[in-house]
Order: C-alpha cells, then sequence, then structure tokens
C-alpha cells in the first residue's frame, strides 16, 4: 500500500482508543466525539482493509486475532509520529547549579522565579550539598561555593559577594530599645550556632568579650536551620545578611546589634575555566544582577 492509500488518521486513532478501552462509548468520550462516530471510523476502516477488527459483543467489544496485530502496529507507528514531532520542538536547555543548603534555600530559590520568567527555555537543577561537587562526575555547570579562591586547577572563580555577619532574632524575643549592652547582659539569651561558629569573634569584637561556658546554646548543621530557629523566637542567630535581608523586610526578624562581622571567607561563582557556554554566561549574569539589585 502505497502512503497516498493509508487508512485515515482519524479511523486509525478511533480504532486505536477503542482497542485500549473495549468499548465504543469510552473511545468516543476519550476523543470528544459522539459514539456513533466512532463506530463509524471503525467501520469504516473494516471495510477499506477487508478484515473485522472487532467482535461486537452485547455490552462491549472484543478484538480479532488480525485486530490484536493490528493495533501493535498502529500504536508504534503513532509513537514514532509523536516522538519525530516532539524532536522537532526546541529542547529547553539543561543547566546544574551546586550550592550550598543555605545559599539555596535562602537566597537561590526565592528568586529562581525571576529567573524562569526571563529565561523560559533553560531549566534548572539545583544540587544543594556541603560536599564540593564535581563538574565532571556530578555533571555541574556552574557552582556557588564558600570559602577563598583557588578552588582548584583549571577553575575560574569571580567573588558573587562578600559575608556580612549580623545578629538577628524574632523582633518579639529582643524588642527595640533593650538589647543586650554587652556580653553578661547577653547570657540571659539562648545563642543559635552554626558549624561557622562566629560567635566567639562576634562577642569578642563588638560586646566586650566574655566566658565561652557562661553562655547557652543550640548548636546547628546547617546555617538555614538556626535562621529558622530565629524566627521561631528560639535564641540568637549569627547570619550572612544577604541570607536574612528578605526575612528582616517581612518582619520576622530583625537586627539586634549594629556591629557588623566582615568573614574572611565569601560566596563565588566557579566554572571550568576553559568551558564556554552561552547558558552559564546567562546565568551567572542573572546571578550578579540579583547581587546588585
Amino acid at each position: 500500500m502505497s502512503i497516498g492509500n493509508l487508512p485515515s488518521l482519524n479511523a486509525l486513532r478511533a480504532f486505536d482508543v477503542a482497542a485500549r478501552h473495549l468499548n465504543f462509548r469510552l473511545a468516543a468520550e476519550e476523543l470528544g466525539v459522539t459514539q456513533g462516530a466512532v463506530a463509524q471510523h471503525v467501520r469504516g476502516l473494516e471495510a477499506e482493509l477487508g478484515v473485522t477488527l472487532f467482535e461486537r459483543l452485547p455490552k462491549s467489544l472484543a478484538l480479532t486475532g488480525e485486530g490484536r496485530s493490528y493495533v501493535a502496529d498502529v500504536r508504534r507507528a503513532f509513537e514514532l509520529l509523536a516522538n519525530a514531532t516532539a524532536n522537532l520542538k526546541p529542547q529547553p536547555v539543561k543547566l546544574t547549579v551546586s550550592t550550598t543548603p543555605t545559599f539555596a534555600s535562602k537566597w537561590l530559590i526565592p528568586r529562581l522565579p525571576d529567573f524562569t520568567a526571563k529565561h523560559p527555555g533553560h531549566d534548572l537543577h539545583i544540587l544543594a550539598t556541603d560536599r564540593i561537587s564535581s563538574f565532571q562526575t556530578d555533571g555541574v555547570d556552574l557552582a556557588v561555593r564558600y570559602g577563598t579562591p583557588p578552588f582548584g586547577p583549571g577553575l575560574a572563580a569571580e567573588l558573587l559577594f562578600e559575608q556580612d555577619i549580623i545578629a538577628v532574632c524574632n523582633p518579639g524575643l529582643v524588642p527595640a530599645g533593650r538589647e543586650p549592652r554587652n556580653a553578661g547582659e547577653l547570657t540571659r539569651h539562648t545563642l543559635l550556632h552554626d558549624v561557622h561558629n562566629f560567635w566567639p569573634e562576634y562577642i569578642d569584637r563588638f560586646l566586650g568579650g566574655g566566658d565561652p561556658t557562661l553562655f547557652r546554646g543550640i548548636s546547628f548543621s546547617q546555617t538555614s536551620h538556626a535562621i529558622e530557629a530565629a524566627i521561631a523566637g528560639q535564641g540568637i542567630a549569627m547570619a550572612t545578611r544577604a541570607f536574612v535581608s528578605t526575612d528582616i523586610e517581612a518582619g520576622r526578624l530583625r537586627q539586634v546589634f549594629d556591629g557588623v562581622l566582615r568573614a574572611r571567607a565569601g560566596f563565588y561563582l566557579v566554572k571550568p575555566r576553559y568551558r564556554k557556554s552561552e547558558a552559564v554566561d546567562k546565568l551567572q549574569d542573572w546571578l550578579w544582577s540579583e547581587v546588585q539589585g
């Protein structure tokens, strides 16, 4: 049979759906046509092929031997058509970004709707882990790494932002005007620690120093958890200003002291030096624009 003599696609589709449901009424509901239209398509197909595809039973249908053989080939043909059509469509650009969990949850994820709106053809995969991901084995395109460069041979690093560390808490825990004036008064509050543990340096620099054994606290493995505990009113946390600015603006947190501690390490954009990618450049430019904004 030549291509010009093939059965109509509508008839083949009606046959395929009817074979799946073994019911003309259910096939008609799926296709959005009348039951009579489906039955007519199938009768016309049977007449054109010269074979009976269905046995008409009192309340259902049953495929004949010819029908079972034919529907398997028809479905494969429809799958080939669907795949060929899908392959013609532009494929999204997939980018994998490696970040620390706190950077992902407190800075990147809240801003992602802006990136996806500006670049709808890009699919982002956020790999949030404290482990240093590999650009080769993990398929990472761009990393946001905390520390100081260099981060490894063949890698280019550019500063995204430095860390300004501030003390924050729930506004109801330490109301404005009732802040601890020195380390002694601070001992009346619970200190929330993360793995970076900036509290000792902060107390020495801005609150006159104090005996570490006098302070009570709770320690967390993730900075984001310490921030969430501070929002819940469980104590005072040390946090990067960039990670809590939204919470401060929303009134969930307040800065307790004026002192700002500049951390020695910062957050850097890291990528393979000689790997060129327009998509990575767009993502990098967007990240910088968000920091500047």
